[in-house]
This record gives structure tokens, sequence and C-alpha cells, in this order.
């Protein structure tokens, strides 16, 4: 049996800055890192890389990722966390996730925020977060409120 998991609106006109994090970067990757960002989120599961390649489609990507390492000079950068939006569906934020080692520093708030920063730019009031595992996260970050208990736009899924 799946766990009910709960859909959020967020208001977005009264967001916090996206907070800076030492040595990380937050940003949107470059239609050359797709297959790099696809391999990192496809490490999460759950179909969430389908859902990321997507945001891919819109232009500008409607994805953010968090990096550590790609300060100028150094050649690469490593892939620590990612964000999206208007993947699944128009006006959702999500899907999101952090590596296990960056956890705890801010990565997560960062990405979420930027997000949902860009969501307002285009013209966005509010946005559903779906399907939600951390709610007072999201309450305590951004001010959202649980608006339906699940599952929401994610029934009947199909089996992998």
């Amino acid at each position: 049996m799946l766990a009910i998991m709960p859909d959020m609106l967020v208001k977005l006109l009264e967001l916090p800055p996206v907070p800076v994090i030492d040595g990380v970067t937050i940003r949107r990757p470059r239609a050359y890192e797709r297959s790099a960002v696809a391999r990192f989120v496809n490490a999460f599961g759950g179909g969430w890389a389908d859902e990321f390649d997507t945001g891919f489609g819109h232009f500008p990507p409607s994805v953010f990722i968090a990096t550590i390492g790609g300060t100028p000079g150094a050649k690469t950068a490593e892939i620590v966390g990612f964000a999206a939006y208007d993947c699944t569906a128009r006006g959702f934020f999500g899907p999101t996730g952090v590596s296990e080692s960056q956890r705890g520093r801010g990565v997560g708030k960062a990405l979420l925020i930027a997000a949902l920063h860009a969501m307002r730019e285009v013209g966005y009031v509010y946005a559903i977060i779906g399907g939600v595992g951390p709610a007072d996260f999201y309450a305590k970050t951004v001010g959202a409120v649980i608006i339906d208990d699940g599952p929401g736009l994610y029934s009947d899924l199909l089996k992998p």
C-alpha cells in the first residue's frame, strides 16, 4: 500500500531570499549537462529522472541544480542536489533531492526557494508542492499549507 502524502500550497508573493551556502552554487543546468544531471537524478529513483527531463524541454529549463567545486579555475563541478517545477503538471514544484553528504547544510532549502522564485518570475502567484514527504520542512521554509491529503496527481501510477 502506498503511503498517502499530502499536496501543499505556497504563496509566491512573500518568499524569502535564496540562501547563500559557502561552496555551493545554485543554477539552472545547461543543455550539454543534460545526461550528467539525468544520471544524478536517476539515482534517486521513483521516476524522477523522467519528470526532471521534462524540465529540459522548457526554455529556460524549469530545473535547478546545486553544485560544489565549480569555482573559477576548477575543471569540473559535482552535482549535489536538484529541484524542478512545471514538470509533472503546470504550477507544481518538484521533484527535488539532495545528496546524503550535503543534507543538513541548507542545500534543499536553497533549491526550493530558487525554483519558487523562478515560478513567481514567470507569473505564478501560488505553487503546489505535490505528494510531499517533509510537510513540516515546507511549512517552516516557505509557509506552505496542506490542501489535500493525497494522493492527488500521483494516483493510478504505472508499475515500473
